[in-house]
Parts: structure tokens; sequence; C-alpha cells
């Protein structure tokens, strides 16, 4: 063993103030949850918390053995960890299957699955620029994306920064100290300068991208790498210790964390947390550190881990179970009081027995406890999620059922059962989807790329029908894919996120990437000709046709394409499924007067310059009944979110729009 690693100070003492520091940051996240409906910056305070504790520990070992036991470590950690979270994981599943809304057990159930596998960060990172899950409620294991940073964190540490620090300094020969402040501070300013690349570009993915988040590691990394050598007077000590703690309790007053983190804007409470860490306990009498020593505080900093995995799932389920929407004072205080409560009873009784177990206990049995505690969690979550996804498969494979008419009871065509449970579920209408999602046919919001896959009959078609547009000609590809099925129909879907067929300059908001596969979709209709292309002619209650719609219309006018322009569906202002499941298929709570939805003088009327190869249709008589839009018809619920068709309804409207589609193809 090289003198450089002997010669690193690593003298442990026990950081009181930093217990007490945990505790305070604990606490403005429950706080700010509560009251606030905001976030407090107190994670980033964990994570510098975290960043310079395990930096520390990982230092100690380096002096004492010259490397790092991977396998010891990573017992150590899960000992200290999964006993609470998974307990808690394990409880919220079963509160979940109790008491949660139907509508909300997939996203829920995949987020648990997420979180005991420590990428709930990236599930949440990527549902924030999902159009899919942009209406996603917020879920009670939201909160372990933190968890999932943080044990990204404890690989990353011990296998990449120390392992490149060591091989760095066995290589070039210099003081290990050296090498690792080197990749620390390498660390340090490129994740921190693509966090805030990141944020100013994608701010919604940025919030949960580990690689935008390490860098607060670092800096606690850096602290404890060099923070001895650090020597403040006893007034600049007491200055800096009370301005951290103040920074850190207004950070979420002053700074709107949820929409500007991380960022540089990050470096706010991390900064602040270090100015407490280096003031230490030298500001005299009346410096910080007596106040986060304090024995309330330090006591609640042991159970700072699990009262952040406790408040969060109570705060959510008071929200469900009381029907409130906001948290008064006196029932906040009651979820605090819970929240303490249960983390001092999961500390005690489910954590301290496994963290306290021997080290010298041989590894298998270590092993073997940290895996019990994930069983029960993997095996409920996994058993709940295949009956959903198994609901999901037989309503996939849906196409008639006399209980069933859904749109096939317009005009009384088919009589309605009473009493019947109505298709799809809340639980399944989120996923009751046409097949281009699954089939990853139907671009993403930043992509320009077009995408195109092919339904119906694509050995020997007699003639082609082009779906183009956004989500809303997409739903109705279901019922185009039975018509073509039955008649030698190719179906050709083109569709992308959050983007209607339509030129240039029909909206300041239409996204750069969207306008760029306008672009390169009408280049390929052009070019190939389909006899036939469907779309949307209008925009919700908008009361004119988008200018840009015209310009794309007349564009295949000049190929001599012809288009199906149908008239877009009522867009509800609230989650259909949620109002079904909580108010009845029969409420008005539920339905939405048609005049408003639908006025009875159609956009497309009041065009005075419609392209000759247009062939309009208004199939509002299906999706409305003559007073209202309501969100069930013939037993089948109609729309899976606010304003999208659910695939089931879609399919039972084929044979309602046929005879127009056939038209416009003999036409």
């Amino acid at each position: 063993m090289s003198s450089n690693v002997q010669q690193i100070s690593t003298t442990k003492r026990f950081r009181t103030e930093i217990e007490g520091l945990r505790a305070v940051a604990a606490l403005l996240v429950a706080i700010y949850h509560i009251w606030l409906g905001n976030v407090s910056g107190g994670v980033d305070v964990f994570f510098v918390v975290s960043g310079f504790l395990i930096t520390t520990s990982l230092l100690g070992r380096v002096q004492r053995e010259g490397s790092i036991d991977f396998i010891d470590y990573l017992l150590g950690l899960a000992k200290r960890l999964f006993p609470a979270a998974f307990f808690v994981l394990f409880v919220v599943t079963i509160m979940s299957m109790l008491w949660l809304p139907q509508v909300q057990w997939g996203q829920t159930v995949q987020e648990i699955i997420a979180s005991a596998f420590y990428y709930q960060n990236w599930q949440l990172g990527f549902n924030a620029v999902d159009y899919l899950a942009q209406n996603n409620e917020a879920s009670p294991v939201q909160h372990y994306w933190a968890m999932s940073i943080q044990g990204q964190f404890y690989v990353l540490w011990p296998t990449v920064v120390f392992g490149l620090a060591l091989l760095l300094y066995k290589v070039f020969k210099l003081k290990f100290k050296t090498t690792l402040i080197g990749v620390l501070l390498t660390v340090f300013t490129s994740s921190l300068a693509y966090s805030v690349y990141l944020t100013s570009t994608n701010q919604a993915f940025a919030y949960f991208h580990t690689f935008t988040r390490v860098w607060e590691f670092a800096l606690g990394g850096i602290v404890a790498v060099l923070g001895s050598q650090v020597v403040l007077r006893k007034s600049i000590s007491f200055i800096i210790g009370w301005v951290g703690l103040i920074a850190i309790i207004l950070c979420g007053i002053i700074l709107q964390v949820s929409t500007v983190f991380p960022g540089y804007a990050a470096l706010w409470p991390t900064l602040a947390a270090i100015f407490i860490i280096l003031a230490g306990n030298n500001g005299g009498s009346f410096g910080v550190h007596r106040f986060l020593s304090i024995r309330p505080l330090t006591k609640l900093g042991t159970l700072s881990y699990a009262l952040y995995l406790w408040h969060w799932p109570i705060l959510i389920f008071y929200f469900i179970l009381s029907g409130n929407d906001h948290v008064s004072l006196v029932h906040g205080l009651l979820i605090i009081g819970l929240s303490i409560a249960l983390s001092y009873l999961t500390t005690n009784i489910i954590e301290k027995p496994i963290r306290t177990m021997k080290k010298t206990s041989p590894k298998w049995k270590r092993s073997s406890v940290v895996l019990a505690c994930m069983v029960p969690t993997v095996l409920l979550a996994g058993t709940w999620s295949h009956q959903i996804n198994q609901a999901n498969a037989e309503l996939a494979s849906f196409v008639s059922d006399p209980e069933y008419p859904g749109a096939l009871a317009t005009y009384h065509l088919q009589e309605t059962k009473q009493g019947v449970e109505i298709l799809p579920s809340s639980m399944q209408a989120k996923d009751d989807l046409p097949k281009v999602y699954p089939d990853k046919c139907h671009q993403k919001l930043s992509e320009s790329e077009v995408i195109g896959c092919e339904y119906g009959d694509t050995n020997d078609p007699e003639q082609t029908i082009a779906i183009v547009g956004g989500s809303h000609s997409a739903h109705w590809l279901p019922a185009l894919e039975l018509i073509a099925e039955e008649e030698n129909i190719k179906i050709i879907s083109y569709t992308k996120s959050s983007c209607r067929f339509t030129a240039e300059g029909e909206n300041k908001n239409t996204s750069e990437s969207c306008v760029e596969w306008n672009e390169n979709l009408i280049e390929i209709l052009v070019e190939t000709k389909p006899e036939l292309v469907f779309t949307t002619a209008d925009v919700g209650s908008n009361k004119q046709v988008p200018q840009g719609y015209v310009e794309q219309w007349k564009t295949l006018e000049d190929a001599n394409i012809k288009v199906f322009a149908v008239r877009d569906n009522p867009w509800f202002d609230f989650d259909v499924p949620s109002c079904v499941e909580e108010k009845g298929e029969d409420s008005l709570e539920c339905a939405i007067e048609r005049e408003k939805a639908l006025p009875t003088e159609s956009p497309f009327s009041k065009l005075t310059d419609v392209p000759q190869n247009i062939h309009y249709a208004d199939f509002s008589d299906i999706l409305c009944e003559e007073d209202y839009c309501k969100p069930v018809k013939g037993n089948v619920l109609i729309y899976r979110d606010a304003h999208h068709i659910t695939a089931t309804y879609a399919k039972t409207m084929a044979p309602l729009i046929k005879k127009e589609i056939m038209q416009a193809l003999k036409n």
C-alpha cells in the first residue's frame, strides 16, 4: 500500500449537525408537499450530504484496505436502505390495490416495479416527455425517483469515480487524493454543464435525469476530500452556517424549484448545504451547529430516511380518501405526525435489526436477508401487473359482442343490454390504444422522421389509405383497420404525437420537429400517391379550420390525391374514465353539452375556398346524442382520457363509417 493513499485523512467524527440538517431537509420536503404544493430543494440537500458521507466512507476503506470490496460495500448499503424502502413499498402496494382508483392502476404498478429496481427516475423522466403519459396523476410512489438516483449514485461512486481515481493513481504514480479530486471535479463540471443545458432545453426530463444530478453528489464528495483543509474563522463559520440554513428554508419559496431545477438554480440549496458542512462546529456558542445538534432534530435526523418514504404516500391517500384538493393546517400536522410515528416504527422495528446485523456474518447470510426484503414487494407487484396485462390483452382481442354494441347503439341499430359492466374498464382505458402505439409507429414529440406502418390487407391490396396527422387521426385506425380487412385495402399510418397534418405557420406554437415532419410527410405522400389520405378537418371546438390544414390539402390536390377530412371529436375538460369510475356512466357530470363541444355550424362549413379533392365527413352523431356528448354508448367507454377515443369504441364505429369511406374511394 502506497504512502500516498495512507496519508489521506479520513478521521471519522459523528457530525450531529448533519443529522439535524437531514431532519430539516426531510421536514421541508414534507411541508412544501403538504401545504405549498411545491418542491423545496430538500432533496438536493440529501444528495449533497450523501455525496459527502459516502465519499468519506469510501476514503476510509481505501486507506484501510487499499481497495474497495464492492460486494461487501453493497451489502452494507442494502442493509441500511432496503428494509425501510421495501417495507414502505410493500405497504403502499397493498394500499394502492385497496384504495387507488382503477384508472391509475397500470401507471402505479409500473412505478412500483421501477422503484423496486431503482429506475423510477427514468420512468418518470420519459413519462414527462411522453404525450401518452402527460395526464398521469401523481402516484403514491412517485417520490421514489430520488431514491433511484441515490441508488444509482451508490453504484457509480465506488465503480466509476473511485475506480478511475485508483487507476490513475496506479498508472501515473500521483497522490490518490490528487487523482480523486481530479475525477470529482471532472464529474462536477461536466454534469453541471449538462444539467444547465438540458434544463434549458427539456426541463421536465432534466429534473429526473441521473446525470443532471450527479454533480450534487460530486460537490459533497469534493468537500469530503478537501473540507479538512478549509479552516474558517469562528465569525465566518457563524455567518455562513446561518446563511446556509436560512437559504435552504427559503429556497422553495423564492425559486420555482419544480420548473427551474436542477440546472444552475440547484446551486442555491447545494451550496447552502456545503456552507453548513464547512461551518462545522466552529461557529461559537450561537453557531448553526448548536441549533442543528439539539436532541429533537438529531433524533428526527435518524428517522429522516423513513420520514421521506412515508410522508408522500400518506399525503396521496389523504387526497384520495378525503376527496379534498388541499390540506388544512390541522390535517397537515396530523399527516406529519403520522409520518413521524410510522418512521419511528419502521426504523426501529424493521430497519435497525437488519442494519445492526454483524458485519462478520457470512455474505450469503447477509445477501439472503437483503433479498428477503425485496421478494414480497416484487412478487406482489409482479402478480398485480400480470393481472392488469392479462385484462388488457383480453380487451385487445375484442371484435364484436352483442352485449357491447358501442357505436351501433346509435339510431338504435342494436339494442343495449342493461346491467352490463362497461368496456374498457377504467383500469383498461388508458391502455386501450390503436396498434401504432405498441408497434412504436406513432412518432415521438421531439422526432421529425416519418414512420410508416402497414395494416389491413398488406399482401395484395386493391387500394391504399394513408392515415396522417396526430393522435386524433391515429385513434380512427382500429375502425379503418376492420374496414380494410373486409375490402382488401392497405392502411399506412403516418402519425406523430401532438402534431397535426398542417403546413408551417398554422400556429406559432407548432414545434420545429412537427414542421419538419410535415415537410417530410407531404413529400412521401406525393411520391407514393395513396388513393385516399385520412386526416382530421379541424381541432375540437375551434371555430375555424386552420389555414395550414387547407394548404396541405391543396398540395395533395395538385398531386391528384383525395383527402378524407373527418370532423374532430369532442374535447372534455376532465379525465373521462376517472369521472365514470367516480360518478357513474349515467352521470351528467361526466357529459358535456353537445352545442358547446361541437357547435351545429362546423368549422368546415365556414370555408369559402374548399379544395376539390376533399371528402368531408361529420360523425358527431356516432359520438354524441342530441343534447349531450356522453362518456359511454352501448356499454362501451368512448374516451380513454379527456379527448381520445378508445380502440374498443373505434372498432364498433367501423360499420357506421364504412359507407363514407368506400364512397370516397370510389369517387
